[in-house]
């Protein structure tokens, strides 16, 4: 089980791994229940908003002041969610090109962890927001995958532990 971020480049090591050790993994970026949800509700939301091309996409996403990297791995996913589905090509911290998509990261004192997608028009705004009231989401998700996961081989998501996979 891991959330840790900034290895992803070795995933296919990892996976190469587990599958020659006839192991079990499980990657999240964020295994909070509740995000995971957020996950699949902002990657719906994509599809609709697809082909109207008259909003343009950003995203906030605010955490503690010891949080190091910025964006976190939670709003990399959200972006390429939407990515996924849209004419978005990448994100970006910086001022954003026509296909980029504006992430703000910022660092408040106590804040465990709030995510924001905005759809802006020139007439209208649709707003998706999750927020943590705590970390215990965090771990009470890592607890739930990991005890998913027993007795069971390969290589599996959130997705997989909370019934999200297509069949």
């Amino acid at each position: 089980i891991s959330g840790t971020t900034g290895w992803l480049v070795d995933y296919p090591k990892m996976a190469q791994l587990c599958e020659a050790k006839n192991g079990s993994f499980i990657y999240a970026s964020n295994f909070s229940l509740g995000v995971n949800v957020f996950f699949e509700l902002n990657e719906y939301l994509a599809k609709m908003m697809a082909n109207l091309k008259q909003y343009n996409v950003s995203m906030e996403e605010i955490h503690h002041t010891q949080k190091l990297d910025a964006p976190s791995g939670t709003a990399i996913t959200l972006a390429e969610g939407v990515i996924k589905h849209t004419d978005y090509a990448n994100w970006t911290l910086e001022t954003p090109i026509s296909n980029e998509i504006h992430i703000e990261a910022k660092r408040i004192e106590n804040v465990p962890g709030t995510h924001s997608i905005f759809y802006d028009s020139e007439v209208d705004q649709i707003e998706i927001k999750h927020t943590a009231h705590s970390r215990e989401g965090f771990a009470l998700g890592a607890v739930v995958a990991a005890e998913w996961l027993v007795g069971k081989k390969g290589i599996f998501n959130m997705k997989d532990v909370l019934g999200l996979t297509s069949k």
